[in-house]
């Protein structure tokens, strides 16, 4: 893991200069405090933050191959690199590091843009092809590192994150109106958008060349799925088959000459991922896992069940209410993003005690939920595709109770409610966000809270219509759950979960986290079963289950699934009042100097979470939406020269 900065001259633009490339690559310091390389030619200046973890002696970046032609950084891990090293000196290259990186440049020469198909890994890369004098930036399948980019003064700028890319001051800092009512629906923002204007991202699975003043971005991979419902599949030999797959996705991803670790929340996703470490090495495995003094939140019985299980060394980090309201704004200031939830901020805290034990790395479980179909979100679909077929029964509604069983404010607790909550969104029931549609419409919620003249323009656009444009032409042959896993992961996986939830509060305390579960594979794989095999009635990750459960104990096999989730807005007030950095970020006065949000309604809100009122979903993400938008106009707008807080 590390972090990439670049400058394209284009055909007018100036030459790039190594200060320049210097200020962009201190500012990812974080991401990769163990070295630092700099390359600035004529046309292209390449910069890299090390974290080492594979060659630590040699490794060091840019990278190139023999000649020197093809000069290359990248963030990531390439997992298979080993049998690539092998095939590759098998066709004459020559090799001057036991690099993961190495083998990156002579794939090219090998198979030009197409070697990414051979890549099994986590990465973003920018590639210079000095014979050519063509650029290639690309990005992993599922979008586990970032990669933006924005051209300004007729150059192209890219770099792992937002803030690098701000270091020049040709950079306009400004926050966009139609990327906040992304995150403000969707959870983060559409396709290659962000929340800052002319800031784009790369999206997960393309790549970009560049030539001369020329960009053209294509989709190397995506999801796919196959059209109807998959045939049958003989159990036992698809249980097999996936067990066999991430046992090896596993051993891949335990590549590294440093110590690897594993977050271990005690639920069934990172169960497994523990559990196959077990299977692959002697060695004591250090795992991590967060605690809430909120009961409601909190898994520690489980958690240490599986440390028992197992046998690991273990750290707990126990987080309280003022513990996020603390970081939170250095959450935002590394997710580079509003935000509709606080779970971020647990999570950085969690990354911090991985680095203080001395580790660099660790395996997580997520992922699984996307593949497998784990998320209530499936669940609730599922019955509602089934209640429409008569939208007015009373007691259909009673298969409702069972879901939920974890929230104390759960939307079950009352029928009338339960029967209007699946009624919603009916006449979404044929189209490929019909799961989605009810999460969308209680998010939007934020936008209330915006000026009038915003909210009326971002109201205006359709939220279904921007995501249509998004979606592969064939979807509507795939079967409802294919769809339903789609969108999931094109949206809240890909842009929030392995974004601010993942890279980015691990890579704020130089920690790389590894998910087995998105092994191209295992997606794949996944992709052609058929949905009896991932939801069984009610019942998530059916076929995970069986491939796994001879590895795990029973209470966490059979235990109902409980999302993470962390106190939203209960985190920023004692005895019914705000801590002094939220008063101020959402006084009157600051409310109006951002010109975003509307001031009253603003204060109504936050009157309602300082009296314990705000138990609900909707109430919660838009405090927090407000909140860390209010961070981001501070940390990134504001200062009338830009620099690290």
């Amino acid at each position: 893991m590390c972090g990439i900065a670049g400058i394209h001259r284009g055909t007018w633009g100036r030459a790039p200069r190594r200060d320049e490339s210097l200020a962009m690559i201190g500012a990812l310091h974080h991401r990769g405090p163990d070295g630092t390389g700099i390359e600035a030619g004529d046309t292209v200046g390449l910069a890299h933050a090390r974290l080492s973890i594979i060659d630590i002696a040699g490794g060091a970046q840019p990278i190139a191959n023999e000649d020197g032609r093809i000069r290359v950084v990248f963030n990531g891990e390439i997992f298979n690199y080993l049998e690539l090293r092998a095939e590759l000196q098998r066709l004459g290259h020559v090799f001057r590091t036991q690099s993961d990186t190495e083998v990156l440049v002579h794939l090219y020469e090998e198979h030009g843009e197409d070697f990414l198909q051979q890549l099994n890994g986590q990465f973003a890369i920018a590639l210079w092809d000095d014979h050519r004098q063509r650029l290639l930036l690309a990005r992993d399948r599922t979008g586990i590192r970032p990669l933006y980019f924005t051209q300004a003064d007729g150059r192209l700028l890219f770099a792992s994150e937002v803030k690098a890319l701000f270091m020049l001051p040709e950079v306009k800092r400004r926050l966009d109106p139609v990327g906040l009512a992304q995150v403000f629906s969707y959870w983060a923002p559409l396709g290659d958008n962000t929340v800052f204007e002319g800031i784009r991202q790369l999206p997960p699975g393309h790549r970009m060349v560049v030539e001369g003043d020329r960009l053209h971005t294509d989709c190397y991979w995506d999801w796919t799925f196959p059209d109807g419902t998959p045939p049958p599949r003989d159990e036992r030999e698809a249980a097999e088959e996936l067990r066999a797959l991430l046992l090896d996705a596993v051993r891949l991803q335990l590549r590294a000459d440093v110590p690897v670790g594993a977050y271990l929340s005690g639920g069934l996703d990172s169960s497994i991922v523990s559990s196959l470490i077990r299977h692959q090495t002697d060695t004591p495995l250090d795992t991590f896992s967060l605690t809430f003094e909120d009961a409601e939140f909190d898994e520690s019985e489980h958690q240490q069940a599986m440390v028992r299980h197992l046998g690991t060394r273990h750290t707990t980090v126990r987080v309280s209410r003022a513990h996020i309201g603390a970081a939170f704004g250095r959450t935002v200031w590394h997710a580079e993003t509003a935000l509709v939830r606080t779970a971020p901020t647990p999570l950085m805290l969690l990354a911090s005690a991985v680095r203080a034990a001395g580790l660099k790395v660790v395996l997580t479980g997520e992922g699984a939920d996307e593949v497998f179909g784990g998320y209530d979100l499936f669940k609730e679909a599922k019955i509602r595709r089934f209640l429409a077929r008569a939208p007015q029964s009373t007691w259909r509604g009673r298969i409702l109770e069972r879901l939920y069983p974890y929230l104390t404010h759960s939307p079950m607790a009352a029928r009338g409610v339960t029967q209007r909550f699946f009624s919603e969104g009916l006449e979404h029931q044929h189209q490929p966000w019909f799961a989605h549609a009810t999460r969308i419409a209680s998010t939007r919620r934020v936008l209330q809270f915006m000026r009038p003249e915003l909210a009326e323009r971002v109201a205006a656009a359709d939220p279904y219509q921007a995501l249509a444009a998004t979606l592969p032409a064939g979807i509507s042959r795939w079967s409802p759950m294919a769809r339903d896993q789609y969108v999931e992961a094109h949206t809240l996986m890909s842009g929030y979960l392995l974004g601010a939830q993942g890279d980015r509060v691990a890579m704020a305390h130089s920690v790389e986290g590894r998910v087995p579960f998105l092994d191209h594979r295992v997606i794949e794989f996944a992709n052609r079963l058929p949905p009896q095999l991932k939801l069984r009635g009610l019942a998530e990750k059916y076929l995970l289950k069986q491939a796994t459960r001879a590895d795990l104990p029973p209470s966490i096999t059979q235990r109902t699934k409980q999302p993470y989730r962390a106190p939203d807005s209960a985190s920023f007030f004692q005895d019914g009042r705000p801590t002094e950095e939220v008063a101020e970020l959402l006084s009157p006065q600051s409310i109006e100097a951002a010109g975003l949000f509307d001031a009253d309604a603003v204060g109504r809100l936050s009157a309602k979470c300082a009296r314990g009122r705000a138990i609900g979903f909707p109430d919660n993400m838009a405090f927090v939406g407000v909140l860390s938008t209010m961070h981001l106009h501070r940390q990134f707008v504001q200062p009338a020269v830009f620099g690290a807080t």
